[in-house]
């Protein structure tokens, strides 16, 4: 069977330039039998008991594979498929703002941050929402509108207007139709000190809004970094499980070797054929959840789902320069925009108050008129008079509506007090948790990489050594392989869940995780 290369398992001459295994120190020569024919040609010719395993050398296996959406489907003429070709701006759903070939195809998580900020749409409605609340603070702080107004007295009902008569004696109305008009100029004004606080007030809760939308960032950054390290993890697992797959095809070739020359039963032979077909189907899991990962992360980060994407990222960085706990817990209450936004909102509060006070203080209303007795399009023919008025507007009803307005702010003040005692107590338990998940992440990393893998890897070697030289030990030959397999599957998973564990404690302290 072919797998991820070319294996050719023959019996050889001593004399070739060969890698052997030594099985034995005599020769059995036996005809062919056809349950072999999938799998290689044995001689009937005598053998001498060496194994040779050749491989593809332009497959290597350091490379991750490509799947999903690194890798075009084909189809029956060996074209790409259409329907998996990266979109072009006719086939782009309406919804993507951006192209679909955007961007470096390969990224680190510093990029991925980057156009995570830029180009989500979550956080593109937050800053948005964000410049709105601003847009309000000058409006606030902006005067009152004046008014104008035209005041005609003085004409009779049966001439409403009376713009042709205007002033113009008749026998009926011997002092004119209109005896006077005027026009006047009023200007409110708010006690000093109201405007500016409150359009203070309005800035200040914008400060909060966009100290949410900081807050929302990071708990995105955090979502991406976990996938990001999940993508990583399941690269890993492909890789391992081509190593086992290469494995277990030398454990086939040595099991058929010796079947060969009688040496061992047929039924070891299928077992590890079992085995390794096992490995491959678990591959397909793998680039399953590779697949998955590298879609939501593209859709993340405001690029199309069906974009190649290549992760890279170095996991031993995160076994060193790391703050200690009480640094994250300073860094933490100083600098967590959740506590920046809880503290600007509790200022907000505070102002509030102040501003629910000033309103047992008057408004103003200053009035300028002018005044003649004539109509508005007559001659020019009377007087002009001036009047200026001030006009004060004072709170009634025993203060009433003051009075509840002041108690509903500290009520406002009280509970933003709370609210932010509340979260700085959430805030610092996070990072203690964090904390802790990170420890356990780097020590378990730690084990399997310093013990348990090598272990494992000890036990295959020696087994498969007993196996090739006396037959001995199938079964545990095995067990081995498939616990080194296990541990460095559980390797990758652990310095994925160490990393993911590092960029969720810098996100509970507020900080980017690099």
């Amino acid at each position: 069977m072919l797998i991820l290369g070319t294996y050719k398992t023959r019996a050889v001459n001593p004399y070739k330039r060969i890698v052997k295994l030594t099985l034995t120190t005599f020769a059995i020569g036996i005809p062919s039998f056809p349950v072999f024919a999938q799998i290689g040609e044995i001689a009937a010719a005598p053998v001498t008991g060496s194994v040779l395993v050749q491989i593809d050398q332009s497959n290597t296996l350091g490379a991750p594979p490509l799947i999903g959406a690194q890798a075009p489907a084909l189809d029956k003429n060996g074209k790409p498929t259409e329907s998996l070709l990266p979109p072009t701006p006719a086939s782009t759903t309406k919804i993507y703002t951006m192209p679909a070939a955007t961007g470096p195809s390969e990224m680190d998580l510093r990029q991925l941050w980057t156009e995570l900020k830029l180009n989500n749409p979550q956080l593109a409605s937050l800053r948005e929402s964000y410049l709105s609340a601003k847009a309000t603070v000058p409006q606030i702080a902006a005067p009152a509108n004046p008014q104008i107004g035209l005041v005609w007295s003085g004409m009779p009902s049966n001439s409403p207007f009376a713009l042709g008569g205007a002033n113009a004696p008749t026998a009926q109305n011997p002092s004119g139709i209109s005896n006077n008009n005027s026009i006047s100029f009023a200007q409110p004004f708010q006690f000093p000190g109201k405007k500016s606080l409150a359009s203070d007030i309005a800035n200040t809760n914008a400060e909060a809004l966009l100290a949410q939308s900081e807050a929302s960032y990071l708990q995105l950054g955090a979502q991406l970094s976990s996938l990001f390290y999940s993508a990583l993890a399941s690269q890993k697992q492909l890789q391992v499980l081509r190593d086992s797959v290469v494995r277990l095809e030398m454990i086939k070739n040595v099991a058929k070797a010796r079947y060969s020359n009688n040496a061992a039963a047929y039924v070891e032979y299928l077992n590890a054929q079992v085995a390794q077909s096992a490995a491959q189907a678990d591959q397909f899991n793998a680039e399953r959840q590779l697949d998955v990962a590298i879609k939501t992360i593209n859709t993340l980060v405001g690029r199309h789902a069906r974009e190649k994407l290549v992760l890279r990222a170095d996991v031993r960085r995160a076994l060193n320069n790391v703050p200690t706990l009480v640094e994250l817990e300073d860094y933490a209450e100083t600098s967590h925009p959740s506590l920046k936004s809880s503290s600007l909102q509790l200022e907000a509060a505070r102002k509030g108050v102040d501003l629910a006070k000033k309103a047992y203080l008057p408004d103003f209303q200053v009035i300028g008129s002018s005044y003649t007795p004539r109509g508005p399009f007559a001659p020019n023919n009377g007087a002009m008079f001036y009047q200026l008025e001030f006009d004060l507007i004072i709170p009634l009803y025993f203060f009433t509506k003051e009075k509840y307005g002041v108690e509903q702010a500290q009520r406002s003040q009280a509970a933003a007090e709370a609210g932010n005692i509340s979260n700085r107590q959430q805030i610092v338990l996070g990072v203690n948790t964090a904390y802790a998940v990170y420890e356990q992440a780097r020590n378990q990393t730690q084990f399997l990489r310093d013990r348990q893998v090598p272990q494992a890897d000890a036990a295959y070697k020696v087994g498969l050594t007993q196996y090739s030289n006396n037959g001995q030990g199938f079964n545990d030959l095995l067990t081995a392989q498939t616990q080194l397999r296990n541990l460095e599957i559980g390797l990758a998973q652990a310095e994925s869940n160490l990393m993911q564990a590092q960029a969720i404690l810098y996100v509970s302290a507020g900080k980017e995780p690099f």
